[in-house]
Protein backbone atom coordinates (compact mmCIF):
# COMPACT_ATOMS: atom_id res chain seq x y z
CA UNK A 1 0.00 0.00 0.00
CA UNK A 2 0.92 3.72 -0.38
CA UNK A 3 -0.40 6.25 1.49
CA UNK A 4 0.33 10.26 1.68
CA UNK A 5 3.67 9.09 3.44
CA UNK A 6 5.18 8.08 0.24
CA UNK A 7 4.55 10.76 -2.43
CA UNK A 8 3.63 10.14 -6.36
CA UNK A 9 2.84 6.51 -5.71
CA UNK A 10 -0.33 4.62 -6.41
CA UNK A 11 -2.09 2.59 -3.45
CA UNK A 12 -3.72 0.56 -5.75
CA UNK A 13 -4.94 -1.38 -2.96
CA UNK A 14 -8.38 -2.62 -3.92
CA UNK A 15 -7.58 -5.78 -4.37
CA UNK A 16 -3.60 -7.17 -4.82
CA UNK A 17 -1.38 -10.75 -4.62
CA UNK A 18 -0.82 -12.19 -8.11
CA UNK A 19 -2.34 -13.30 -10.63
CA UNK A 20 -2.80 -17.34 -10.30
CA UNK A 21 -4.30 -20.99 -11.39
CA UNK A 22 -7.21 -21.01 -13.08
CA UNK A 23 -8.52 -17.90 -14.88
CA UNK A 24 -10.58 -18.56 -18.04
CA UNK A 25 -8.49 -16.90 -21.28
CA UNK A 26 -11.65 -17.66 -23.59
CA UNK A 27 -13.60 -14.30 -22.76
CA UNK A 28 -13.77 -11.68 -25.23
CA UNK A 29 -11.54 -8.46 -24.86
CA UNK A 30 -12.50 -6.20 -22.80
CA UNK A 31 -14.59 -3.77 -24.89
CA UNK A 32 -17.13 -0.94 -24.59
CA UNK A 33 -20.86 -1.85 -23.39
CA UNK A 34 -22.87 -1.93 -25.96
CA UNK A 35 -26.50 -3.69 -27.59
CA UNK A 36 -26.55 -4.46 -30.42
CA UNK A 37 -29.48 -5.68 -33.23
CA UNK A 38 -28.81 -7.29 -36.58
CA UNK A 39 -29.36 -5.29 -38.90
CA UNK A 40 -32.62 -5.90 -40.80
CA UNK A 41 -33.68 -7.54 -37.71
CA UNK A 42 -37.59 -7.07 -36.34
CA UNK A 43 -38.12 -4.89 -33.77
CA UNK A 44 -39.39 -8.21 -31.43
CA UNK A 45 -35.35 -9.64 -32.00
CA UNK A 46 -33.29 -9.85 -28.86
CA UNK A 47 -30.86 -7.10 -28.35
CA UNK A 48 -27.10 -8.89 -28.08
CA UNK A 49 -25.39 -7.70 -25.06
CA UNK A 50 -22.30 -7.74 -25.15
CA UNK A 51 -21.23 -6.57 -21.75
CA UNK A 52 -22.87 -8.12 -18.49
CA UNK A 53 -23.98 -4.90 -16.63
CA UNK A 54 -26.11 -4.30 -19.89
CA UNK A 55 -28.07 -7.37 -19.29
CA UNK A 56 -28.09 -6.20 -15.73
CA UNK A 57 -29.24 -2.59 -16.71
CA UNK A 58 -32.12 -4.63 -18.79
CA UNK A 59 -33.17 -6.65 -16.36
CA UNK A 60 -33.77 -3.61 -13.85
CA UNK A 61 -35.87 -2.11 -16.45
CA UNK A 62 -37.95 -5.23 -17.29
CA UNK A 63 -38.40 -5.67 -13.80
CA UNK A 64 -40.37 -2.53 -13.25
CA UNK A 65 -41.90 -2.85 -16.37
CA UNK A 66 -43.78 -5.66 -15.56
CA UNK A 67 -44.37 -5.30 -12.47
CA UNK A 68 -45.74 -8.57 -10.64
CA UNK A 69 -44.96 -10.44 -13.66
CA UNK A 70 -41.62 -10.86 -13.58
CA UNK A 71 -40.44 -13.72 -11.92
CA UNK A 72 -36.57 -13.59 -12.47
CA UNK A 73 -34.00 -13.12 -15.33
CA UNK A 74 -30.63 -14.23 -16.38
CA UNK A 75 -28.09 -13.68 -19.00
CA UNK A 76 -27.03 -16.55 -21.40
CA UNK A 77 -23.50 -15.81 -22.16
CA UNK A 78 -23.39 -17.71 -25.04
CA UNK A 79 -25.59 -15.94 -27.12
CA UNK A 80 -25.20 -12.61 -24.89
CA UNK A 81 -28.99 -12.54 -24.40
CA UNK A 82 -31.01 -11.68 -21.33
CA UNK A 83 -33.17 -14.51 -20.39
CA UNK A 84 -36.66 -12.93 -18.39
CA UNK A 85 -39.18 -15.29 -16.68
CA UNK A 86 -43.01 -14.54 -16.70
CA UNK A 87 -45.67 -15.81 -15.13
CA UNK A 88 -48.40 -14.10 -17.15
CA UNK A 89 -50.47 -15.86 -20.13
CA UNK A 90 -51.02 -12.26 -20.91
CA UNK A 91 -49.66 -11.71 -24.16
CA UNK A 92 -48.83 -8.53 -23.66
CA UNK A 93 -46.75 -8.83 -21.08
CA UNK A 94 -44.77 -11.07 -23.61
CA UNK A 95 -44.63 -8.70 -26.48
CA UNK A 96 -43.39 -5.86 -24.07
CA UNK A 97 -40.38 -8.07 -23.09
CA UNK A 98 -39.46 -8.91 -26.39
CA UNK A 99 -39.49 -5.10 -27.40
CA UNK A 100 -37.46 -4.20 -24.56
CA UNK A 101 -34.79 -6.68 -26.27
CA UNK A 102 -34.88 -9.74 -24.15
CA UNK A 103 -35.70 -13.67 -24.80
CA UNK A 104 -39.21 -14.38 -22.79
CA UNK A 105 -40.02 -17.30 -21.04
CA UNK A 106 -43.24 -18.20 -19.20
CA UNK A 107 -42.70 -20.02 -15.85
CA UNK A 108 -44.75 -21.58 -13.35
CA UNK A 109 -43.37 -19.81 -10.34
CA UNK A 110 -43.60 -16.13 -9.16
CA UNK A 111 -41.33 -14.34 -7.26
CA UNK A 112 -43.27 -13.82 -4.12
CA UNK A 113 -44.02 -17.32 -4.28
CA UNK A 114 -40.34 -18.09 -4.19
CA UNK A 115 -39.74 -15.49 -1.69
CA UNK A 116 -42.33 -17.58 0.75
CA UNK A 117 -40.73 -20.54 0.25
CA UNK A 118 -37.59 -18.82 1.33
CA UNK A 119 -39.14 -17.93 4.49
CA UNK A 120 -40.56 -21.12 5.22
CA UNK A 121 -36.62 -22.60 4.96
CA UNK A 122 -35.82 -19.71 7.09
CA UNK A 123 -38.44 -20.93 9.83
CA UNK A 124 -38.07 -25.05 9.73
CA UNK A 125 -34.70 -24.80 8.10
CA UNK A 126 -31.92 -22.61 9.76
CA UNK A 127 -29.25 -25.11 10.06
CA UNK A 128 -25.60 -24.46 10.66
CA UNK A 129 -24.34 -25.31 6.88
CA UNK A 130 -26.88 -24.76 4.70
CA UNK A 131 -27.70 -22.01 1.88
CA UNK A 132 -30.31 -21.23 -0.34
CA UNK A 133 -30.74 -18.83 -3.31
CA UNK A 134 -33.45 -18.20 -6.07
CA UNK A 135 -31.84 -19.91 -9.18
CA UNK A 136 -33.66 -18.15 -12.40
CA UNK A 137 -32.91 -21.04 -14.64
CA UNK A 138 -35.11 -23.76 -12.93
CA UNK A 139 -37.26 -21.39 -12.05
CA UNK A 140 -37.25 -22.65 -7.96
CA UNK A 141 -35.41 -22.47 -5.19
CA UNK A 142 -32.01 -24.57 -4.92
CA UNK A 143 -30.82 -25.71 -1.04
CA UNK A 144 -27.39 -26.63 -0.57
CA UNK A 145 -26.54 -28.62 2.65
CA UNK A 146 -22.22 -28.75 3.18
CA UNK A 147 -20.29 -31.39 4.92
CA UNK A 148 -21.80 -30.93 8.19
CA UNK A 149 -25.35 -31.18 7.65
CA UNK A 150 -26.06 -34.97 8.80
CA UNK A 151 -28.25 -37.14 10.96
CA UNK A 152 -31.30 -35.49 12.39
CA UNK A 153 -29.98 -31.98 10.68
CA UNK A 154 -30.10 -33.79 7.42
CA UNK A 155 -33.24 -35.56 7.91
CA UNK A 156 -34.87 -32.18 8.82
CA UNK A 157 -33.68 -30.13 5.98
CA UNK A 158 -34.92 -32.98 3.39
CA UNK A 159 -38.34 -33.68 4.93
CA UNK A 160 -38.31 -29.67 4.99
CA UNK A 161 -37.50 -29.39 1.17
CA UNK A 162 -39.70 -32.39 0.14
CA UNK A 163 -43.10 -30.26 1.43
CA UNK A 164 -42.18 -27.37 -0.52
CA UNK A 165 -42.67 -29.71 -3.48
CA UNK A 166 -40.44 -30.63 -6.35
CA UNK A 167 -41.91 -27.95 -9.07
CA UNK A 168 -40.81 -25.10 -6.12
CA UNK A 169 -36.93 -26.10 -4.28
CA UNK A 170 -34.55 -28.61 -4.68
CA UNK A 171 -31.76 -29.96 -2.31
CA UNK A 172 -28.42 -30.88 -3.08
CA UNK A 173 -25.15 -31.67 -1.13
CA UNK A 174 -21.43 -29.79 -0.97
CA UNK A 175 -18.93 -31.86 -0.56
CA UNK A 176 -16.83 -28.85 1.70
CA UNK A 177 -18.00 -26.90 4.97
CA UNK A 178 -19.81 -23.44 4.63
CA UNK A 179 -17.02 -21.13 6.26
CA UNK A 180 -15.99 -17.24 6.30
CA UNK A 181 -12.72 -17.16 4.53
CA UNK A 182 -10.36 -14.58 6.13
CA UNK A 183 -7.28 -12.89 4.23
CA UNK A 184 -6.12 -12.73 0.96
CA UNK A 185 -6.15 -10.00 -1.42
CA UNK A 186 -4.04 -7.02 -0.19
CA UNK A 187 -3.65 -7.94 3.07
CA UNK A 188 -4.89 -6.03 5.57
CA UNK A 189 -3.92 -7.00 9.50
CA UNK A 190 -5.15 -6.47 13.35
CA UNK A 191 -4.03 -7.06 16.33
CA UNK A 192 -6.21 -8.30 18.90
CA UNK A 193 -5.60 -10.08 22.19
CA UNK A 194 -5.39 -13.91 20.97
CA UNK A 195 -3.10 -12.69 18.08
CA UNK A 196 -2.94 -10.87 14.53
CA UNK A 197 -6.31 -11.18 12.14
CA UNK A 198 -5.70 -11.32 8.56
CA UNK A 199 -8.73 -10.10 6.12
CA UNK A 200 -8.39 -8.45 2.47
CA UNK A 201 -9.31 -5.38 1.06
CA UNK A 202 -12.32 -5.40 -1.35
CA UNK A 203 -12.47 -1.77 -2.94
CA UNK A 204 -12.15 1.63 -2.42
CA UNK A 205 -14.29 4.03 -1.77
CA UNK A 206 -15.19 7.60 -0.92
CA UNK A 207 -17.20 7.71 2.38
CA UNK A 208 -20.21 10.03 2.95
CA UNK A 209 -18.05 12.89 4.54
CA UNK A 210 -15.90 12.76 1.47
CA UNK A 211 -13.17 10.95 3.29
CA UNK A 212 -11.29 7.81 1.80
CA UNK A 213 -12.23 4.43 2.77
CA UNK A 214 -12.53 1.18 1.81
CA UNK A 215 -15.04 -2.03 1.41
CA UNK A 216 -14.58 -5.14 3.10
CA UNK A 217 -16.38 -8.30 5.06
CA UNK A 218 -18.32 -7.55 7.78
CA UNK A 219 -16.75 -10.40 9.79
CA UNK A 220 -13.46 -8.66 9.74
CA UNK A 221 -14.99 -4.93 10.73
CA UNK A 222 -16.74 -7.09 13.77
CA UNK A 223 -13.54 -9.12 14.32
CA UNK A 224 -11.20 -5.73 14.78
CA UNK A 225 -11.64 -2.04 14.83
CA UNK A 226 -8.02 -0.80 13.49
CA UNK A 227 -6.19 -2.40 10.43
CA UNK A 228 -2.78 -1.89 9.16
CA UNK A 229 -1.32 -2.82 5.68
CA UNK A 230 1.69 -4.83 7.24
CA UNK A 231 1.67 -7.67 10.07
CA UNK A 232 3.30 -5.53 12.74
CA UNK A 233 2.73 -1.87 11.19
CA UNK A 234 1.17 0.72 13.05
CA UNK A 235 -2.48 0.72 11.79
CA UNK A 236 -3.45 3.40 9.34
CA UNK A 237 -7.24 2.50 8.85
CA UNK A 238 -10.16 2.63 11.54
CA UNK A 239 -13.58 0.73 11.25
CA UNK A 240 -16.64 3.27 10.60
CA UNK A 241 -19.36 0.86 10.19
CA UNK A 242 -19.48 -3.16 10.11
CA UNK A 243 -22.41 -5.24 9.58
CA UNK A 244 -22.43 -9.18 10.13
CA UNK A 245 -24.72 -11.76 10.65
CA UNK A 246 -28.15 -10.41 9.33
CA UNK A 247 -28.74 -8.76 6.43
CA UNK A 248 -25.00 -8.85 5.37
CA UNK A 249 -21.67 -9.05 5.28
CA UNK A 250 -19.90 -5.83 4.74
CA UNK A 251 -17.63 -2.89 6.69
CA UNK A 252 -16.69 0.41 5.75
CA UNK A 253 -12.92 1.35 6.94
CA UNK A 254 -12.23 4.82 6.78
CA UNK A 255 -8.08 5.92 6.73
CA UNK A 256 -7.06 7.51 9.12
CA UNK A 257 -5.17 9.88 7.24
CA UNK A 258 -7.64 12.01 5.14
CA UNK A 259 -4.43 12.56 2.01
CA UNK A 260 -4.57 8.66 1.20
CA UNK A 261 -4.43 8.04 -2.33
CA UNK A 262 -6.53 5.58 -2.66
CA UNK A 263 -7.46 4.93 -6.42
CA UNK A 264 -10.33 2.57 -7.88
CA UNK A 265 -9.24 -0.32 -9.47
CA UNK A 266 -8.07 -3.88 -8.46
CA UNK A 267 -4.52 -4.77 -9.09
CA UNK A 268 -4.29 -8.45 -10.84
CA UNK A 269 -0.54 -9.19 -10.74
CA UNK A 270 2.83 -8.52 -12.45
CA UNK A 271 1.68 -4.40 -12.57
CA UNK A 272 -1.34 -4.95 -14.30
CA UNK A 273 -4.84 -3.12 -13.21
CA UNK A 274 -8.19 -3.21 -14.06
CA UNK A 275 -9.87 0.17 -13.51
CA UNK A 276 -13.05 -0.18 -11.72
CA UNK A 277 -15.87 2.33 -12.97
CA UNK A 278 -18.67 1.78 -11.62
CA UNK A 279 -20.84 -0.58 -8.68
CA UNK A 280 -23.01 -2.93 -10.73
CA UNK A 281 -25.32 -5.52 -9.33
CA UNK A 282 -24.71 -9.17 -10.32
CA UNK A 283 -26.55 -11.42 -13.14
CA UNK A 284 -27.19 -14.81 -12.91
CA UNK A 285 -25.25 -16.44 -15.71
CA UNK A 286 -22.56 -13.45 -16.06
CA UNK A 287 -18.90 -14.45 -16.05
CA UNK A 288 -16.76 -12.73 -12.79
CA UNK A 289 -13.95 -12.71 -11.50
CA UNK A 290 -11.99 -12.76 -7.68
CA UNK A 291 -8.79 -11.91 -6.58
CA UNK A 292 -7.36 -13.37 -3.28
CA UNK A 293 -3.82 -13.40 -1.94
CA UNK A 294 -4.26 -17.28 -1.19
CA UNK A 295 -5.42 -18.33 -4.85
CA UNK A 296 -4.81 -15.35 -7.01
CA UNK A 297 -7.37 -14.69 -10.11
CA UNK A 298 -10.30 -16.97 -10.48
CA UNK A 299 -13.53 -16.75 -12.81
CA UNK A 300 -16.91 -18.32 -12.87
CA UNK A 301 -20.21 -17.77 -13.16
CA UNK A 302 -23.01 -16.00 -11.23
CA UNK A 303 -25.99 -18.65 -10.07
CA UNK A 304 -27.99 -17.19 -7.74
CA UNK A 305 -28.79 -14.07 -6.25
CA UNK A 306 -30.54 -12.49 -2.37
CA UNK A 307 -29.11 -15.75 -1.05
CA UNK A 308 -29.26 -17.12 2.16
CA UNK A 309 -26.05 -18.71 4.39
CA UNK A 310 -26.23 -20.06 7.89
CA UNK A 311 -22.65 -19.93 9.14
CA UNK A 312 -21.78 -21.95 11.70
CA UNK A 313 -21.26 -19.33 15.27
CA UNK A 314 -18.07 -18.40 15.36
CA UNK A 315 -18.86 -17.58 19.39
CA UNK A 316 -21.69 -20.35 20.46
CA UNK A 317 -21.04 -23.99 19.30
CA UNK A 318 -24.52 -24.63 18.97
CA UNK A 319 -25.20 -21.60 17.25
CA UNK A 320 -25.83 -20.26 13.77
CA UNK A 321 -24.75 -16.74 11.95
CA UNK A 322 -27.22 -16.11 9.04
CA UNK A 323 -26.32 -13.63 6.62
CA UNK A 324 -28.88 -12.83 4.05
CA UNK A 325 -28.78 -10.75 0.93
CA UNK A 326 -25.58 -12.50 -0.90
CA UNK A 327 -24.47 -13.55 -4.30
CA UNK A 328 -24.30 -17.24 -5.44
CA UNK A 329 -21.41 -18.57 -7.41
CA UNK A 330 -19.31 -21.49 -8.24
CA UNK A 331 -16.06 -19.08 -8.46
CA UNK A 332 -13.68 -21.28 -6.19
CA UNK A 333 -11.85 -19.69 -2.90
CA UNK A 334 -9.94 -20.66 0.09
CA UNK A 335 -9.16 -19.37 3.79
CA UNK A 336 -7.27 -15.95 3.01
CA UNK A 337 -9.28 -14.63 0.24
CA UNK A 338 -12.33 -13.28 2.55
CA UNK A 339 -13.29 -9.15 1.80
CA UNK A 340 -11.66 -9.61 -1.90
CA UNK A 341 -12.91 -7.86 -4.86
CA UNK A 342 -15.40 -9.61 -6.97
CA UNK A 343 -15.45 -7.91 -10.50
CA UNK A 344 -16.52 -7.84 -14.23
CA UNK A 345 -14.02 -7.67 -16.65
CA UNK A 346 -15.39 -4.40 -18.18
CA UNK A 347 -14.56 -2.44 -14.89
CA UNK A 348 -17.72 -3.52 -12.62
CA UNK A 349 -17.49 -3.47 -8.84
CA UNK A 350 -19.40 -6.91 -7.82
CA UNK A 351 -19.22 -8.02 -4.67
CA UNK A 352 -16.58 -8.49 -1.58
CA UNK A 353 -15.90 -12.51 -0.74
CA UNK A 354 -18.05 -13.50 2.24
CA UNK A 355 -17.70 -17.25 2.39
CA UNK A 356 -17.94 -20.84 0.94
CA UNK A 357 -17.25 -24.27 0.76
CA UNK A 358 -14.59 -26.46 -1.27
CA UNK A 359 -11.44 -25.36 -2.42
CA UNK A 360 -9.55 -24.44 -5.72
CA UNK A 361 -9.25 -28.13 -6.81
CA UNK A 362 -12.36 -29.53 -6.29
CA UNK A 363 -14.53 -26.52 -6.90
CA UNK A 364 -17.51 -25.62 -4.48
CA UNK A 365 -20.12 -22.44 -4.16
CA UNK A 366 -19.17 -19.23 -2.95
CA UNK A 367 -20.70 -16.42 -1.18
CA UNK A 368 -19.93 -12.69 -1.66
CA UNK A 369 -21.77 -9.43 -0.38
CA UNK A 370 -23.07 -7.32 -2.99
CA UNK A 371 -21.28 -3.63 -3.66
CA UNK A 372 -24.07 -1.97 -4.32
CA UNK A 373 -26.30 -3.04 -1.08
CA UNK A 374 -22.70 -2.14 0.68
CA UNK A 375 -23.00 1.37 -0.46
CA UNK A 376 -26.55 2.42 -0.37
CA UNK A 377 -26.29 0.58 3.74
CA UNK A 378 -22.93 2.74 4.83
CA UNK A 379 -23.55 6.17 2.58
CA UNK A 380 -20.02 5.45 0.71
CA UNK A 381 -19.38 6.05 -3.23
CA UNK A 382 -17.50 4.07 -5.39
CA UNK A 383 -14.52 6.19 -6.82
CA UNK A 384 -11.15 7.05 -5.82
CA UNK A 385 -10.72 8.65 -2.36
CA UNK A 386 -8.46 11.41 -0.67
CA UNK A 387 -5.89 12.71 -3.25
CA UNK A 388 -6.53 10.83 -5.88
CA UNK A 389 -4.76 8.23 -8.00
CA UNK A 390 -1.08 9.94 -7.78
CA UNK A 391 0.81 11.48 -10.46
CA UNK A 392 -0.99 9.65 -13.27
CA UNK A 393 1.94 8.10 -14.60
CA UNK A 394 0.93 4.37 -14.96
CA UNK A 395 1.10 3.07 -18.40
CA UNK A 396 -1.69 1.78 -20.11
CA UNK A 397 -1.23 -2.12 -20.76
CA UNK A 398 -2.18 -4.48 -23.54
CA UNK A 399 -5.40 -5.91 -22.27
CA UNK A 400 -3.96 -9.21 -23.51
CA UNK A 401 -0.15 -8.61 -22.24
CA UNK A 402 -0.27 -10.15 -18.88
CA UNK A 403 -1.13 -13.57 -20.28
CA UNK A 404 2.53 -13.64 -21.33
CA UNK A 405 3.62 -13.92 -17.54
CA UNK A 406 4.44 -17.76 -17.81
CA UNK A 407 4.86 -19.52 -15.39
CA UNK A 408 5.52 -17.00 -12.57
CA UNK A 409 4.81 -17.82 -9.70
CA UNK A 410 4.29 -15.34 -6.50
CA UNK A 411 3.33 -14.75 -2.98
CA UNK A 412 0.29 -13.12 -1.91
CA UNK A 413 1.67 -10.95 0.40
CA UNK A 414 3.00 -9.19 -2.29
CA UNK A 415 2.88 -4.87 -2.24
CA UNK A 416 0.84 -5.43 -4.99
CA UNK A 417 -0.67 -1.74 -3.82
CA UNK A 418 2.93 -0.13 -4.82
CA UNK A 419 2.18 -1.65 -8.20
CA UNK A 420 2.20 0.83 -11.49
CA UNK A 421 0.73 -0.83 -14.28
CA UNK A 422 -2.17 -0.07 -16.73
CA UNK A 423 -5.30 -1.12 -17.62
CA UNK A 424 -5.87 -5.02 -17.87
CA UNK A 425 -7.98 -7.67 -19.08
CA UNK A 426 -8.65 -10.58 -16.22
CA UNK A 427 -9.68 -12.98 -18.80
CA UNK A 428 -5.62 -12.85 -19.94
CA UNK A 429 -3.84 -13.54 -16.71
CA UNK A 430 -4.01 -16.51 -16.37
CA UNK A 431 -0.65 -18.25 -17.88
CA UNK A 432 -0.01 -20.69 -15.64
CA UNK A 433 1.06 -18.62 -12.42
CA UNK A 434 0.78 -19.80 -8.93
CA UNK A 435 0.34 -17.35 -5.89
CA UNK A 436 1.45 -19.07 -2.77
CA UNK A 437 -0.58 -16.25 -0.56
CA UNK A 438 1.35 -16.12 2.56
CA UNK A 439 -0.10 -19.22 3.76
CA UNK A 440 2.21 -19.96 6.37
CA UNK A 441 0.22 -21.23 9.29
CA UNK A 442 -3.53 -21.23 7.71
CA UNK A 443 -5.16 -23.98 7.43
CA UNK A 444 -8.78 -25.45 9.18
CA UNK A 445 -7.43 -23.84 12.34
CA UNK A 446 -10.30 -22.95 14.53
CA UNK A 447 -11.15 -19.35 14.85
CA UNK A 448 -11.43 -17.12 17.90
CA UNK A 449 -15.12 -15.46 16.78
CA UNK A 450 -16.68 -12.25 16.53
CA UNK A 451 -14.38 -9.24 18.21
CA UNK A 452 -11.39 -11.14 18.26
CA UNK A 453 -11.02 -12.90 14.91
CA UNK A 454 -12.76 -15.25 13.25
CA UNK A 455 -11.13 -17.72 10.94
CA UNK A 456 -10.78 -21.12 9.42
CA UNK A 457 -7.25 -21.49 10.42
CA UNK A 458 -5.70 -23.42 12.87
CA UNK A 459 -2.49 -21.71 13.70
CA UNK A 460 0.00 -24.55 12.41
CA UNK A 461 3.38 -23.84 14.34
CA UNK A 462 3.86 -20.78 15.73
CA UNK A 463 1.62 -18.74 13.80
CA UNK A 464 -0.97 -17.27 16.05
CA UNK A 465 -2.96 -15.32 13.29
CA UNK A 466 -6.60 -15.76 12.38
CA UNK A 467 -7.63 -15.36 9.07
CA UNK A 468 -11.02 -14.35 7.80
Amino acid sequence: MSHKRIPKRKAAIAVGGVAALGAAAFLLPMANASQDNASGATATAPKTLKSANDASDLAAQLQQLLGQAFAGSYYDSGKQQLVVNVISGDNNIVVQAEKAGAVVRQVQNSNSELAAVAQTLKTKATIPGTAWAVDPKTNKVVVTADSTVTGTKWDTLQSTVQSLGSNMATLKKSSGTFKTLVSGGDAIFSQVQDGTVRCSLGFNVTASDGSPAFLTAGHCGVAAKDWSDSETGQPIATVDQAQFPGAGDFSLVKYNDATTQAPSEVNIGNGQTVAINQAVDATVGETVFRMGSTTGLHDGQVTGLDATVNFQSETDPNGVDTVTGLIQTNVCAEAGDSGGSLFTQDGGAVGMTSGGSGDCTSGGETFFQPVTAALQATGATLGDGGAGAGDGGAATADPSASASAGDETGTGDQAGGDQIGGSADPSASAGDQTGTGDQSGTGDQSGTGDGTGTGDQSGTGTDTSSSH
